[in-house]
């Protein structure tokens, strides 16, 4: 490591930070105001985008030769990613400020994290399920794609908006070693005993980051014997208590998956399953999330006022079995209606195949694709976006993947809203599809036609050989 890297590395947490609050990283990003930070980092308010941009989030660390081009790396992948529960990455590179050599990720903005919260209170039981479903999707998404959050603990845990949704600065790759045992930066005391990225060591931190939340302490745990497993406390309401126990093994092998941690938290008849089938075979959920938000507990010891934030469960679908002959269903909203008299037979997805396939390719960034429109709505739609969907995951499917989207569009054109209106069987790319229709545009309102509707349902087909858009105005 430089001088000048070792320098910065151990500034103290605020004042040396706060001296480069004005300065522009690289001429483009400028440090509004420092947000917090650590003896390694820091976090400044900025803007991103053209014409002034959206609030965002600039982080900076030190340039260190040993690990610069791992982190960038990391960096760059978290860009590729789209999932309404992670936060967004803009940017990266290096930069310098004064003589520091420092690196920086440009980032969406979160309100707070739970790290803020808890000191002030625990989470009641309902709280910490609402924090847990949106983190689940979150890490579900990750695995199937052979991915590892790697960091997973309160300060990771943010509120966007009406979300929750996990950092991903710190992406890896399944299998990776972590850093050696005396690197600074991994001594915390969510990391599970094993020196190896996975799946189970997310599963590991979840665990001790959910008894953090309902209890404010970290469970009691003798890292250094051998065979000692944290003590979870009894008191813990159920499902959290079973839960937390199955998590916090020893064993990597016998902790629970994302996929089976969401199943305990609302029973389904279905058995434990990889990661990728809680992706493709789960019926999906539309979570707008219910978290209070106590920021005025944070900023002011006598403030009391908390923000909560409304969540819609749809009924849930059953996913009928392709050697079923489908039953006739008589509510349009729930049932994709079929486009000839005899059913077709429903989508599926081939578990062996999903089981075996390495999806260590992360999802392309959502691209602009000309869909035609029929009729007069061509000159209806102005901007069209289909989700990029990697072709490992497009072989998990057998038959079709119907989605359908409503969206809400102002008289600019652009949507305000948009929420599944039948969220198919997959959870995976229910999201995905959620996610393309919030960046559709269409015509601005005509003075001389008031009545131009502003509401379309967008329909998405996912097949193993394409992904297809379908717009309708109105809709169902």
């Amino acid at each position: 490591m430089t001088e000048q890297t070792t320098q910065i590395e151990h500034l103290p947490a605020t004042d040396e930070w706060k001296q480069w609050e004005g300065r522009a990283v690289n001429g483009e990003f400028r440090l509004h105001r420092y947000l917090g930070g650590s003896g390694h980092s820091a976090v400044f308010l900025t803007n991103y985008g053209e014409a002034g941009g959206q609030p965002a989030a600039i982080k900076l660390v030190p340039d260190d030769p040993a690990r610069a081009e791992h982190q960038l790396a990391s960096w760059k992948l978290a860009a590729g990613l789209s999932h309404p529960n992670l936060l967004r990455v803009f940017q990266a590179g290096r930069c310098q400020l004064d003589s520091a050599r420092l690196l920086y990720v440009v980032m969406e903005l979160a309100e707070e994290d739970l790290s803020q919260i808890l000191p002030q209170r625990a989470l009641a039981p309902s709280e910490a399920r609402e924090m847990l479903r949106p983190a689940l999707d979150a890490l579900a998404y990750l695995h199937a794609m052979g991915l590892v959050h790697g960091h997973l603990k309160p300060a990771n845990i943010m509120a966007s908006g009406d979300q929750v949704k996990l950092s991903c600065d710190g992406l890896c790759q399944a299998g990776e070693p972590t850093r050696p045992p005396d690197d600074p930066a991994i001594q915390d005391s969510y990391s599970p005993p094993e020196r190896k990225h996975s799946p189970a060591a997310d599963a590991w931190s979840l665990g001790m980051t959910l008894v953090e939340a309902l209890t404010q302490r970290l469970p009691e745990w003798e890292r250094s014997a051998a065979e000692a497993e944290p003590i979870v406390p009894d008191t813990l309401a159920e499902p959290f208590l079973q839960i937390a126990r199955r998590c916090l093994r020893r064993n990597p092998a016998l902790r629970l998956k994302a996929a089976d941690i969401s199943s305990r938290l609302e029973p389904l008849p279905v058995q434990e399953s990889p990661e990728i089938a809680q992706a493709t075979e789960t019926p999906a959920r539309s979570h707008n999330l219910v978290w209070i938000v106590a920021i005025a507990l944070l900023l002011a010891a006598i403030a009391t006022t908390s923000v909560r934030l409304k969540r819609h469960h749809p009924a849930r679908q059953a996913t009928p079995n392709a050697s079923e002959k489908p039953k006739p269903q008589t509510t349009a909203k729930n049932v994709e209606q079929p486009a000839i008299k005899k059913p077709p037979a429903p989508a599926s997805i081939n578990r062996q195949a999903a089981e075996k396939t390495d999806l260590r390719a992360p999802i392309q960034p959502i691209a602009e694709r000309k869909i035609a429109v029929p009729g007069a709505q061509q000159a209806e739609i102005v901007h069209q976006v289909l989700p990029d969907v990697p072709q490992k995951a497009k072989d998990t499917i057998r038959g079709t993947v119907r989605v359908r989207v409503k969206v809400s569009v102002d008289p600019s054109g652009r949507v305000t809203e948009a929420a599944l209106d039948f969220p198919g069987p997959s959870r995976y790319f229910a999201n995905l599809a959620l996610q393309a229709a919030r960046q559709w545009t269409f015509g601005r309102t005509s003075t001389a036609n008031p009545n131009t509707p502003r509401a379309w349902t967008l329909h998405f087909e996912f097949s193993p050989t394409e992904t297809r858009a379908r717009p309708e105005k109105g809709g169902r």
